[in-house]
């Protein structure tokens, strides 16, 4: 999964009556809006030309922007422009919006002159651009404040999540399968498709293993040479059990490539109902979701999509599910499976890759990796479906602890403790509705998230 720079198109908005005033003026704004961008031209792909004079020059810049494969538009006021041009052309575009207000002087002096006032009065055409855009029901992001610091944040978190919106609808998820009674992995998935844009693609679990029998022993030697390097094996791994979870792990991945999917979910009583494998996928979970696809277990197609998205959105992601809470601990117990990014696993200390028991589908033990995350902030969230048209994002901001005390826990699991306290966490959890799958990642991701809500358009809940 290939990391890209975001590509974003930058719409300078200007009065053109103002060049006859004051000779000049958009050469100025001009090189003002190229002194912004430029402290992030190592991190975001912008396309900008020159300042957007009127409607017919938004019109030809916005389809220019949605024919470069920009994700999302960056609209820079720097003089009034009128707020019904810019509509039509972003509603045709469909791209996600940030409207960001800054100036070149941050304080007025006694020295300021017409044109001083006039390159600084932005405004009231971004209020005016702002109230068009609200009233036309398009969702966009907004900034106001300071030059340097707090806008470079601002426009590199919008650029993230502006990228994981056009991500998320282009992105498909395999499904193959779901656990028969387990309510809240069922949705509408043309309303998921409308509102979030992940397709959900139901396969058949025939194609993994046709996928798994085109494999090459060379490719299988290569995966078990990382294996050893990554983990601490345990010593009851038989070389049968790890060549089969290698070789599962490179089916399902050459099963992705070749059908293009981003994520996918598979119920764990496919492979044994089927008759034709040996052992249930957890390494090769592990390994997909290290790779940066998304993946949810039992039929899970929406968590799935929201791993994957987190995944571009936030870097590592991973898929857990909460366990039990621990009051004496403050916290909530993570874990799944056996299924793990171990990407994120703590720094001091090799994840452990052991012969699990598991009499799941009646197949043989299947290698499971064993660790805990680094320790630090995280963020926890499940994506909830209110019905119709109407999706919200839980989400639930806390720290892993250092805690590692389950040493018979054979599945990647975490202590986490939410700012909220255990309690009110899973207590509020239960009243949003929040399902039992979840997406976790780590560091303060707070912003992008909320951005990415709203240029969806869909309710945040932050706990």
């Amino acid at each position: 999964m290939q990391a890209q720079l975001p590509r974003i198109g930058v719409l300078v908005l200007m009065l053109p009556d103002y060049e006859e005033l004051f000779p000049g003026i958009t050469q100025r704004q001009a090189a003002f809006a190229r002194s912004l961008l430029q402290p992030l031209g190592g991190v975001i792909d912008f396309r900008f030309t020159a300042p957007a004079l009127g409607r017919q020059a938004i019109q030809a810049q916005v389809t220019q922007m949605k024919r470069e494969g920009c994700d999302g538009i960056l609209v820079l006021p720097l003089t009034y422009s009128q707020g019904q041009y810019l509509v039509k052309p972003c509603l045709d575009a469909r791209l996600p919006l940030a409207l960001a207000l800054v100036q070149p002087e941050e304080t007025a002096t006694a020295a300021f002159e017409e044109i001083d006032l006039t390159v600084n009065q932005a405004i009231h055409g971004a209020q005016d651009q702002a109230n068009c855009l609200k009233r036309a029901g398009i969702p966009y992001a907004a900034y106001a404040g300071h030059k340097g610091a707090p806008f470079n944040s601002f426009v590199e978190d919008f650029s993230a999540a502006a990228q994981t919106v056009a991500r998320l609808r282009r992105m498909r998820i395999g499904v193959i399968g779901k656990l028969p009674g387990m309510g809240d992995v069922v949705t509408d998935d043309m309303a998921f498709f409308r509102k979030i844009g992940p397709e959900f693609v139901y396969d058949s679990i025939g194609a993994v293993w046709n996928h798994t029998q085109q494999v090459k022993a060379a490719q299988v030697h290569a995966v078990l040479e990382r294996d050893r390097a990554v983990f601490d094996l345990d010593g009851r791994l038989e070389a049968r059990q790890l060549q089969t979870a290698a070789q599962m792990y490179l089916g399902l991945k050459h099963w992705l490539e070749a059908e293009g999917y981003d994520g996918f979910t598979i119920q764990f009583s496919e492979f044994g109902a089927d008759g034709r494998f040996a052992q249930l996928p957890l390494l090769a979970a592990s390994h997909l979701l290290a790779d940066g696809y998304g993946y949810a277990a039992e039929g899970d197609a929406s968590c799935a999509a929201l791993v994957a998205g987190m995944s571009c959105l936030c870097g590592p992601a991973n898929f857990t599910e909460m366990y039990m809470m621990d009051l004496a601990r403050d916290a909530l117990l993570f874990c799944h499976a056996g299924e793990g990014n171990w990407q994120v696993a703590r720094k001091d200390k090799k994840p452990r890759l052991i012969d699990r028991p598991l009499s799941e589908g009646g197949l043989s033990n299947p290698p499971t990796v064993v660790f805990t995350p680094q320790p630090g902030e995280a963020t926890v969230m499940s994506i909830v479906h209110r019905g119709g048209e109407s999706f919200a994002l839980l989400t639930a901001r806390g720290q892993v602890l250092a805690d590692d005390p389950l040493a018979r826990c054979e599945m990647p699991y975490m202590f986490f403790r939410p700012d909220c306290g255990a309690r009110e966490c899973a207590e509020k959890w239960l009243k949003e509705g929040g399902t039992h799958h979840e997406a976790v990642v780590f560091g303060d991701c707070s912003r992008r998230i909320s951005l990415l809500c709203q240029l969806l358009g869909i309710e945040h809940v932050s706990i």
